[in-house]
Formats: C-alpha cells, structure tokens, sequence
C-alpha cells in the first residue's frame, strides 16, 4: 500500500509526518533545525528519498540543506549556497547591468545610472525538477530565480527574469518581494510559471531564458493603474499535471483562472464569502476541482465569522461549497500561508493545509471531512506532500 509524508516547515524548524495509505495514524518526527524558521521543504518527483529545505535565520542567515534518506539525515551541500547573479540578457532587452563593484547579491545598476538597491534576504521556494533529483530551483526574496544542477552544491541566477524590462516596476508587498511559486510544466520542462509579490505572475518557454508577464485579465484597485502589466500581488498559483495550460491562482483578491496558460485571465470567485486569501491546490484526479481558504481581509487575517473553511469547486470555480466537518467553527483566528496547503496522488486524494496557529489538518476524502493529523506546531509556512511507494 502507498504512503504519504507530509513535509512541514515552521517557524522553528521541520517535521516529518508519515502515514500509510489509510492515513488516520501519523508518526511526527521531532524537529529538524529546531529554532530555525523553515521557509519551505519540499522532495524531489525523481527521487523520494531527495528533499530539499530553506533553513533561514535573522542571525545566521541563509542555509539550504538536502536530504538525501528522506530526512533521516541532513547536509549542507559544500557549506551553503553560494548564489551568484547571472550575467544580464544582451540587446534591447537588457535595462540594467550589475554594479561589478558592488558586493555579489546586494545592489545592481539601472541602465539609466540610477540605484536601484538588490539584497538577498532568503529561498522562500525550492521547486525539483521533475525528473533529475540534483536539479532544484529556488525563488528567493528579493525577487529572483536560480537554478541548482548539483544538487544545491553550487547556484546559478537564470538573470533574464530580472533582466525583463518591468523589472523597475516591481515594488514588495506586506510580505516582501518574494518569488514564492514556481511551478513547472509536467509535459514541457523548459515552461515555467512564477509568482511574484507583489509583481505578477511570469512565463518562460525556453527554460528561463526570456520571461513574459502574464497578467492580462488581472484587476488590482490598491495600484495606480489597476489594469497594469505589472504590479499584481498574486498569492498563489497551481495548476494539474493533467492540464498544464488550465491555471488557477489566487490573487491579493480575486480567484482567477487562465485557461492558455496565463495569457489571459478570468474571475471565478463565483459565492465565496470572500474571495482574499493565500492558499490554492488542485484535486490529484480531477482537474476541475479546486481548493481555497477564504480569509477575512487584507488587514484581518482570519477566516471569516471565526470560522475555518475550505471552500472546494467542482466546475474550476465560480460554485464552490463550504467544507466544514471536522474543522473548528468557533472562535478560530488562525491564518493559512501561501504555502501551507498541499495534495497527495493516492487513490483517494489527501487534501492538507497548517496553520499559524501550529495545526495541520488532512481529509483522506477529497476534503469531506477533516481531522487534524498534529497541533501545537509553531506557525506552519509550508506544507508539502510525497506519494511513496
């Protein structure tokens, strides 16, 4: 019978939650690089003893660390990362170069002569190849992509996103400017999708080369023009193996769906009760059916009425029902984070998302009934799900 582990990332540190098939009896491990915040853990899809972890500290700094037993053991690949710019794009298409007196990763040169100021602060994603364990992508804050072939031993920036004309434009939002998503086609690995916040979402054909926002169809009252190319404070995106064209996303507000892989966009907020939030998946089997967490606000981070919903459409948004069994419906104030919400391949799909709060809860339903698999985590920044064998 199949398993699931679970990957969380916290405020101090990571834990390991394993199960089998049935998934109602979980093992937690104690945690890994406690009093570390742990931005994001993820495992590779060619290799389910690889995983990947962003252990970051106010104090220490930033550290990547890989596993290469299933999280049994941990290292830190040559010392740490040694993250280097990447030489910018040649041509027309190139509006800024790097101050080369400047210290690596803190400050590069428009190509007007003014400062605009670069600091790597920490990975807050680290998204494997599909199919070469030693192949891993980290989007880091502030905004950028790099790109590992050894196994995290030594990066390299993939320069042509920063290097995109709108690059002056992109402004933090609340939570700084991160690259926090990136998703890569399952049928073409040289296309990939990011989100920036508080920038928008971006495309690649050619394995990062050249970059295209897609953002067309996205409408953003709190920007001076809020229909602009750039500026959009995208919360998420996901899509299904499946249908890599199909994208769904969840804005600053709004939930949005492209179906041409982000050329354009559409609302499908449908009767949400709100329609702000940070989390979005897609059921493993279903393409059409689609998970949110609604939030309260943009300045209340809690579910609505004290009550903690997830929301599931059947029909790729615009209907969407309330999923309450099992889950708190008083007096709950917790938040859910953009990359706290994850789904599993078995035959019956898991549905999991943490909490600030320290709770991960899981449904083996497809999200009809909930129960929470640990509590008293610190604050959950991620969740990520493995299918072993």
């Amino acid at each position: 019978m199949s398993k699931a582990r679970v990957l969380v990332g916290t405020r101090k540190g990571a834990f390991i939650l394993t199960s089998d098939g049935k998934r109602e009896k979980w093992e937690v491990s104690e945690p890994h690089f406690g009093g570390w915040e742990i931005y994001h853990v993820k495992g590779s899809p060619a290799d389910p003893n690889r995983l990947y972890a962003s252990q970051t500290s106010g104090w220490f700094g930033q550290i990547i660390q890989r596993s290469d037993d299933g999280g049994k053991t941990w290292q830190t690949p040559d010392g740490g990362p040694e993250l280097k710019p990447g030489e910018m794009p040649k041509g027309e298409s190139n509006k800024f170069v790097y101050d080369t007196s400047a210290k690596p990763l803190t400050t590069h040169q428009w190509y007007d002569g003014t400062q605009h100021p670069w600091e790597f602060k920490r990975v807050w994603h680290l998204e494997p190849s599909l199919n070469d364990p030693d192949t891993v992508y980290a989007g880091v804050e502030d905004a950028a992509i790099f790109k590992s072939t050894n196994g995290g031993k030594n990066w390299q920036e993939l320069p042509g996103l920063r290097g995109h004309g709108t690059g002056p434009k992109w402004q933090p939002g609340a939570g700084g400017m991160c690259l926090h998503t990136i998703l890569i086609d399952p049928s073409n690995p040289e296309r990939m999708f990011i989100a920036i916040s508080s920038a928008g979402a971006f495309r690649t054909d050619d394995g990062g080369k050249t970059w295209k926002p897609i953002n067309q169809g996205l409408k953003s009252e709190y920007i001076p023009d809020p229909t602009a190319e750039i500026g959009h404070c995208v919360h998420r995106i996901a899509l299904h193996r499946s249908r890599p064209n199909v994208l769904f996303m969840q804005k600053h507000w709004d939930v949005m769906r492209s179906d041409n892989a982000g050329d354009s966009w559409h609302e499908v907020s449908g009767n949400l009760p709100t329609d702000f939030g940070f989390v979005i998946d897609v059921h493993a089997h279903e393409p059409e059916t689609v998970y949110v967490i609604p939030i309260k606000s943009d300045s209340l981070h809690y579910p609505p009425d004290g009550k903690l919903r997830v929301y599931r459409s059947r029909t790729g948004g615009n209907e969407w029902e309330a999923l309450t069994k099992g889950l708190p419906q008083s007096d709950c104030y917790v938040n859910v984070l953009r990359e706290a919400m994850a789904v599993d391949r078995l035959d019956s799909c898991g549905i999991y998302f943490g909490t600030t709060g320290g709770q991960v809860y899981a449904s083996a339903d497809g999200g009809d009934s909930w129960n929470a698999i640990v509590r008293d985590l610190p604050a959950v920044l991620s969740v990520e799900v493995q299918t072993l064998p």
